[in-house]
């Protein structure tokens, strides 16, 4: 596993957040990079799984994969946790397009620096 690529990819991850959610005052960009950086993990091991081979091959699977976790997991989880506690539709709408933004960029860094 490429750790200066995970440790990039949660850096482009948290800035990419941080555009998102700066009007907000949300997160410091301290803790936004923290967390940002678990996925990152688990992004690059599931990255190091298909393999350097197959990643030069098919490099759209960079994205796929990044996207996907984020359309399948985290989205879905954010509306669900946004509708119990009465979360405006819009809002959720922004934060979404901020998640899946965030982690195309891990997918770029990775990519890039994998």
């Amino acid at each position: 596993m490429n750790w200066l690529a995970v440790a990039l990819a949660g850096a482009a991850a948290a800035a990419v957040l941080w555009l998102f959610w700066r009007q907000r005052g949300s997160f410091g960009r301290g803790w936004l990079y923290l967390l940002t950086l678990i996925p990152a993990v688990m992004l690059g091991h599931a990255l190091a799984r298909i393999g350097a081979d197959k990643l030069a091959v098919k490099p759209w699977l960079y994205f796929m994969q990044a996207g996907g976790l984020a359309l399948a997991f985290v989205i879905p989880a954010l509306w669900l946790a946004g509708a119990r506690h009465g979360v405006a539709q819009r809002e959720l709408a922004c934060d979404s397009a901020a998640f899946l933004s965030a982690y195309l960029a891990m997918g770029a860094a990775f990519y890039f620096f994998g």
